[in-house]
């Protein structure tokens, strides 16, 4: 149950995705395989309706959720995002998303705006790395328009020449806005050194000259081949009915191409040691990610490196009321630090991950911050505070229940599950992970993790006051 909401920026470009910690930058969906024992010090009284799940047999899965409410949002989530992509196409599933909604073989762009206004629906659709979601949001009554509909601009749109034109110079606008985002511009040169040489380190909107160069068949070869049945699920949440959620899938679904023995097939990722700088003496800030390698949604390390990114916590000096007794970090630092924020964040992906430490700060505070994050690190492998880890547990499971507020976070949940596990976490499932987390499991991933370990970093502003990788290496060494 346990949904990746708001991700780190670079692995999503509408902010509707990853939960622990903080707005943009975090967490990741609890592995469903951690084996740890169990301490019941975290409570939950959320009680799951239940979801259901139906295969058809192209492997296009239907799944759903029935909320007690009048309206539901209904959606497709594919296993097809930017590590799907080669040089020569980078970034056309991100076009694709913005091609959907200019026109089909049945509709025009203005006859599709008209019908889902005439409805009162609304419809939108994301990118990551990974996925790509097109969902409407809806009254119970509209769920088979809405299907509909999104079977039409999934499998029958047009891919007009004009609109395609239009389109690159949408996105070109989209990339500068990107790049006067200075966490946007940390997080993409951090996947391109940490997983140089596979297709995560690729931007999702593309370099600007294949976004000038994308073609009708560039859109039309990326569909045929990773639009199959084993990659897509139909999922609803709200005022829906199971079976006949099932019934509108094989309607307007059932011709979906299962595909062959290789269709789930994708390029491994590694993550590599690797470090840039970004000089920019002009900024007052300094900003900037300190990483190493994390861990797979699937590992059964996951949970235990949530929660230690939760006991280091989050700072704002501009929201900083009673935060510091919350952050190991925070306190490590103390007042006046020249700290403006930080926050310990992990993004998962099927095969690797990174956890690390982001931060704003003034110039002079660069070599004790990370000295302060490095002696983090080096503190979670040695004597935990108990009362810190449960505060941290407790504050975790939280954050997961109170993210699931509405038929888009749940169905989302869904979509993103099923993808990731062939399954739904529940949320007692989810408060067995995290309660299973002890001291001991906490100093096992710090000796793993961090200590001695490659790590990656990308800093941007007025770098002259950053320690640099012989003294960050020394700071990881083991004491």
């Amino acid at each position: 149950m346990l949904l990746n909401k708001i991700s780190l920026f670079s692995n999503s470009r509408l902010n509707v995705k990853n939960i622990f910690a903080f707005k943009n930058l975090s967490s990741n969906v609890i592995s469903s395989k951690a084996h740890f024992s169990h301490q019941p010090n975290v409570k939950s009284n959320i009680i799951d309706s239940g979801y259901k799940l139906t295969t058809l047999p192209s492997g296009f899965r239907v799944a759903s959720e029935t909320l007690k409410m009048s309206t539901a949002t209904v959606g497709v989530w594919i296993d097809a995002g930017s590590r799907y992509e080669d040089e020569n196409n980078s970034g056309v599933a991100h076009f694709l998303e913005h091609m959907a909604f200019k026109g089909t073989k049945k509709r025009t762009q203005h006859q599709l705006e008209l019908e889902v206004e005439d409805m009162g629906a609304h419809l939108n659709a994301y990118t990551s790395r990974e996925h790509t979601v097109y969902y409407a949001k809806c009254l119970s009554s509209d769920l088979e328009k809405s299907v509909e509909i999104l079977s039409d601009i999934l499998l029958r749109s047009v891919y007009d020449e004009g609109a395609i034109y239009r389109e690159q110079q949408v996105i070109l606008r989209e990339a500068e806005s990107i790049e006067q985002n200075v966490q946007e511009v940390v997080f993409d040169h951090l996947h391109a050194i940490a997983f140089a040489e596979s297709p995560l380190e690729r931007t999702i909107l593309g370099s600007c000259q294949n976004i000038k160069n994308m073609t009708r068949d560039h859109l039309i070869e990326y569909v045929k081949k990773y639009y199959k049945g084993p990659r897509m699920v139909l999922t609803a949440a709200g005022g829906v009915d199971h079976d006949y959620l099932v019934e509108l899938g094989k309607k307007y679904f059932g011709n979906i191409e299962k595909g062959d023995e290789h269709v789930l097939d994708y390029e491994r990722g590694t993550f590599r040691q690797s470090t840039k700088t970004i000089e920019n003496p002009e900024m007052k800030m300094t900003y900037g990610t300190l990483a190493v390698e994390g861990t797979s949604w699937t590992n059964t390390d996951n949970v235990a490196i949530q929660v230690a990114n939760t006991m280091i916590g989050q700072y704002d000096r501009t929201q900083s009321v009673g935060i510091l007794g919350r952050s190991t970090l925070a306190n490590s630092l103390g007042h006046d630090s020249g700290v403006e924020s930080f926050m310990a964040y992990t993004t998962s992906y099927k095969d690797v991950g990174l956890t690390g430490v982001y931060f704003c700060a003034e110039p002079r505070a660069l070599e004790n911050l990370v000295r302060c994050i490095c002696d983090e690190w080096r503190s979670l492998s040695g004597d935990i505070n108990v009362d810190s880890l449960e505060r941290a547990k407790s504050s975790l499971l939280t954050n997961c229940a109170l993210i699931l507020d509405g038929s888009t976070a749940v169905c989302e949940d869904i979509g993103r599950q099923i993808l990731i596990y062939g399954k739904r976490l529940n949320v007692e499932e989810l408060a067995e992970e995290i309660n299973a987390v002890t001291p001991d499991t906490i100093r096992s991933i710090g000796e793993r993790y961090y200590l001695n370990k490659p790590f990656s970093y990308v800093v941007v502003g007025n770098t002259s006051n950053w320690p640099g990788g012989l003294k960050i290496k020394k700071m990881l060494s083991k004491p």
